[in-house]
């Protein structure tokens, strides 16, 4: 399952390059600052490398991402994939091109030029019960892959699909999501790579009439991971539910750059993603930008991001961005927290007799717990919970 297919006929191919700063000064215009205005192509060539100074490039440490910024098929593809139960959802290769997907960066570029393709569907009406797991075991940190997912609900249909990734690898992968009418998704993106291990994800999704999507985030694992989702809510009555949950260590780097489309009417998107940063250069990127489009009338959208500082040394990056083109909506509104331990809640569990050391465990399981349990899935629920523990236990060792 190598042989790359091509671009939707319908999506034509554009020269449009990517805001590279280097080149401002000759080409005479401002670098694009907008997100939706944010040029796409499915050509690598079309994006110049990047050098930090790109709006959507200036948080993350390209150095480390410099495996997935050549032109190269790679020297084997280096995630295995198993599709944990979930073949006889897999269609034909051939049918794996997707319908609207747009590379938006030179990694999600190489991706559609080299990947491997899987095309993951889910027929109308079925109702799917227990979740459909793709695991993604990385063979070796100098190893480099591709993949291209297509995940498709039909009408009325309703599964929840977990791409589990783990091992070491240098991996960029394109995921594109199509929930169509009436039907209900859920997408989980599990990043528990070795910490030596580089990902660099692009999501597009678009929910079409009276549809639902929940997209999940999760990054515990990886010394750099980059998991962009992209979701249109195309269709009225559609419903959007992003959330993220990353708990970064010493040398870690996880980055979202999250973007909402209000473009039906009568849309409902809720956006929160929650962080919590430990160690030396633990960092942590958050971008969320909501764009209520001009026919997107009685639109209700939130967007928030919460970062909890654990020690010294962790630096969170959050900043959100809301673009309004209606005044005809039920509401919209953003925001940002990064800060340490609330020392309210610490003295009122001492007072209690509890000591400072688990009080702070309870403090942070709290506070991520309220991501974790909106997965619905228990026993993923223990696991991750398990992580978080496992993660305060290091640091207080």
């Amino acid at each position: 399952m190598t042989t790359p297919t091509t671009a939707p006929a319908q999506a034509p191919h554009t020269n449009a390059h990517i805001d590279p700063a280097a080149k401002v000064a000759d080409a005479g215009f401002v670098p694009v600052q907008t997100r939706s205005e944010r040029p796409s192509s499915y050509e690598p060539a079309d994006f110049g490398a990047p050098t930090g100074r790109e709006v959507n490039w200036k948080h993350t440490p390209l150095a480390r991402l410099a495996g997935l910024l050549s032109d190269e098929a790679g020297d084997g593809f280096a995630v295995t994939v198993d599709l944990d139960g979930a073949a006889a959802h897999l269609v034909p290769e051939e049918d794996a091109h997707g319908e609207f997907f747009r590379p938006e960066d030179l990694p999600s570029a190489l991706a559609w030029k080299h990947a491997q393709r899987l095309h993951l569907r889910i027929e109308a009406d079925d109702e799917v019960a227990e979740p459909i797991v793709l695991r993604f075991d990385g063979s070796g940190a100098d190893k480099r892959g591709f993949g291209q997912i297509l995940i498709e609900a039909k009408p009325n249909s309703r599964a929840t699909v977990v791409l589990d990734h783990r091992g070491s690898a240098q991996y960029a992968q394109n995921v594109e999501i199509i929930v169509r009418d009436g039907a209900a998704l859920s997408v989980i993106s599990l990043q528990r790579w070795a910490d030596d291990a580089v990902h660099a994800a692009a999501h597009q999704a678009r929910v079409d009439a009276n549809a639902t999507l929940k997209h999940y985030v999760v990054s515990f694992g990886g010394g750099v991971v980059r998991v962009n989702p992209n979701v249109e809510l195309a269709g009225a009555g559609a419903e959007g539910y992003l959330y993220g949950l990353s708990y970064a260590d010493a040398g870690q780097h996880l980055e979202s750059q999250v973007y909402l489309h209000h473009k039906g009417p009568h849309t409902v998107g809720d956006v929160l993603y929650k962080g919590a940063l430990q160690g030396e250069s633990a960092h942590s990127v958050w971008i969320g930008d909501v764009l209520i489009g001009p026919d997107a009338i009685g639109t209700d959208s939130y967007e928030a991001n919460r970062n909890l500082v654990l020690t010294e040394g962790a630096r969170a990056d959050s900043i959100p961005n809301l673009e309004i083109e209606t005044g005809d909506i039920l509401g919209a509104g953003h925001a940002s927290a990064t800060g340490r331990f609330d020392d309210e809640q610490l003295f009122y569990l001492q007072a209690r007799g509890i000591t400072e050391e688990e009080a702070r465990r309870l403090v942070v399981l709290g506070f991520l717990s309220d991501i974790v349990q909106r997965l619905g899935i228990p026993s993923l629920e223990e696991e991750l919970l398990a992580a978080v523990e496992a993660e305060l236990a290091a640091v207080s060792a």
